[in-house]
């Protein structure tokens, strides 16, 4: 059955990539586009709909097989949260596809669906029993709304992507263009953590270490890629090994701070050839498939996207995640940094919806935020969970 539900992901996974072909030739293909220019019905567009849901239930399968194998809701670890993630926001795609037809969401949807699913997958995948305090059906209520609200609010940051390469003017150098090729590089540098990732397990490169750990005793750590940076008073046992260059405190999980770095620097590797090869801002680049898009109308998707998933980011990031931690830990808040950065989540979002009700912050502005708050909601899953030691930290 774990077999099954791998390789009902893995066929999830090429149908999300063939939604993404399908999407693209939709918006590309000239020859196939309606008299309207926004391609609502052609064939491909339709063809490319299908794909996205049949990976969705395929998806699902993946999600229900694994669970029967568990015994409980495989959201416990990064591996099966950024999975479920990614399937949320597969799931959301399909409902507002369905109320607004819009091709250029579903070109930008599905990439990012598929980036999820291989950035999980660098993630140990064994399943393993519950520890005590995550033995409770509040698990599955908790972190299941929780990825949803999060999914549905990554449709709004899609949607603002989409209106800010439509409108930006990237023959100008301002804030607002390098601003998006910094994106892009955040982009990049996602991908680039599935690349290094990848490239180090296939070579097998293991770096083992002993060191201080945040309960001041003798641990031992290894690393999957060359250590930049050691572990806090760390020494280097295997020999011919990569030797750091300096070590961390023990409050900072150093191998992941090490995996992270070697993200970026990945990252800026892919973005300068990606800007050797085109020879312009990628973004740039980017613009000139989406003149068919209609600002007004990518806005009004952004918004309501946001409008739905922040109630239900509230309802499973706050509400449900105090009651889990009463009964867990006596208590309803900690300040532990998931709880901080779930916090932060929660005020940006309901900040977005008050300067676009009562502020009239539309169009540009608006879509700022959503891209913003997409980043806060990566931070909180990325540097947040695998770099600071915390209470959360069993979800690695």
């Amino acid at each position: 059955m774990v077999q099954l539900s791998g390789y009902l992901l893995y066929i999830a996974f090429f149908l999300y990539l063939a939604a993404t072909i399908l999407f693209a030739v939709s918006v590309t293909g000239r020859k196939w586009r309606n008299k309207e220019g926004e391609m609502r019905g052609n064939r491909w567009a339709i063809l490319g709909f299908l794909a996205s849901i049949f990976a969705s239930i395929f998806s699902i399968g993946y999600f229900i097989t694994r669970w029967y194998v568990a015994g409980h809701a495989p959201v416990s670890n990064m591996y099966e949260y950024m999975t479920f993630f990614s399937i949320a926001i597969g799931l959301a795609f399909i409902i507002l596809y369905a109320i607004y037809r819009s091709n250029y969401l579903g070109l930008f949807t599905m990439p990012v669906v598929m980036l999820l699913i291989a950035y999980a997958s660098m993630f140990p995948g064994e399943i393993s029993p519950l520890i005590p305090s995550l033995q409770s059906h509040w698990l599955m209520i908790h972190v299941i709304t929780v990825a949803l609200g999060q999914g549905i609010l990554t449709i709004g940051m899609a949607a603002g992507l989409i209106y800010l390469l439509r409108t930006i003017d990237f023959t100008k150098s301002n804030l607002r263009s390098r601003s998006m090729e910094f994106i892009i590089f955040c982009v990049l540098s996602l991908i680039g953590f599935i690349v290094a990732g990848s490239l180090f397990n296939a070579v097998h490169y293991e770096a083992e270490f002993k060191y201080i750990n945040e309960f001041e005793t003798e641990a031992t750590i290894i690393y999957k890629k060359p250590a930049l940076i050691g572990p806090n008073q760390g020494e280097l046992i295997t020999e011919g090994a990569f030797s750091p260059f300096f070590n961390v405190p023990g409050n900072i999980r150093a191998d992941d701070l090490n995996t992270v770095i070697w993200s970026i620097l990945t990252g800026l590797i892919l973005y300068i050839l990606l800007r050797l090869i085109l020879r312009k801002r990628i973004s740039a680049a980017i613009q000139p498939l989406l003149k068919g898009v209609s600002p007004q109308f990518i806005d009004e998707i952004s918004y309501r996207a946001i409008a739905i998933g922040f109630p239900v980011f509230t309802l499973g990031g706050l509400i449900f995640a105090m009651i889990w931690a009463e009964i867990a830990w006596s208590r309803f808040w900690g300040w532990d940094p998931k709880e901080v950065w779930a916090l932060i989540t929660f005020l940006f979002y309901a900040a977005y919806l008050h300067l676009r009700l009562s502020k009239g912050w539309h169009g540009e502005r608006s879509a700022w935020l959503c891209v913003i708050g997409f980043g806060i909601i990566m931070f909180n899953l990325v540097f947040v969970n695998l770099v600071i030691s915390g209470l959360h930290s069993y979800a690695l």
